[in-house]
């Protein structure tokens, strides 16, 4: 199973808009370094967020970012998985927009996109877990149709946080 979803991470979409495009080389992930850590302060370093990002790569994670003259000012990181509940979907693991481009609909372009690509994909769904106190990220989801269908548990494990 995961060598098919692997070969759907390689594949290249199509995307019709043309301010987005997947943030594949080195290059481009360092570029989506400030605007991901705005979503994800625990990143310590951009060493630290190339490393992960290189590392979730063999488990088809991806970042399709959106461009506006050379820089990136919103992204979506996202895999493709597969489990009895759903059966083969797009998982939305990181979904952010600079905070000087917040209300310019990059939110909007990038669901829109990833909503096409989970599709030419053969996905059942597109599925993303929000913090149950992020009201306003909620709103958005329910906005673009996305609606809760559960709840998730987790437990750190060990030191871990």
């Amino acid at each position: 199973m995961q060598n098919r979803l692997l070969e759907l991470t390689r594949k290249e979409w199509q995307i019709s808009d043309p301010a987005l495009r997947h943030a594949d080389s080195e290059t481009d992930r360092r570029a989506c370094y400030v605007v991901m850590r705005e979503l994800r302060p625990h990143l310590d370093s951009e060493a630290e967020f190339i490393e992960r990002t290189t590392r979730a790569a063999d488990e088809s994670y991806r970042i399709l970012a959106a461009w506006e003259e050379g820089k990136v000012v919103a992204l979506a990181g996202y895999r493709f998985q597969e489990n009895l509940v759903y059966g083969r979907f797009l998982y939305v693991d990181d979904l952010v927009t600079a905070g000087h481009a917040r209300s310019q609909r990059w939110g909007e372009r990038l669901l829109d996109a990833l909503n096409a690509v989970a599709g030419e994909a053969g996905c059942a769904r597109l599925v993303l877990d929000t913090g149950m106190a992020n009201a306003l990220a909620q709103r958005f989801y329910f906005r673009q149709g996305l609606l809760t269908s559960s709840m998730r548990f987790g437990r750190a494990i060990g030191g871990a946080a």
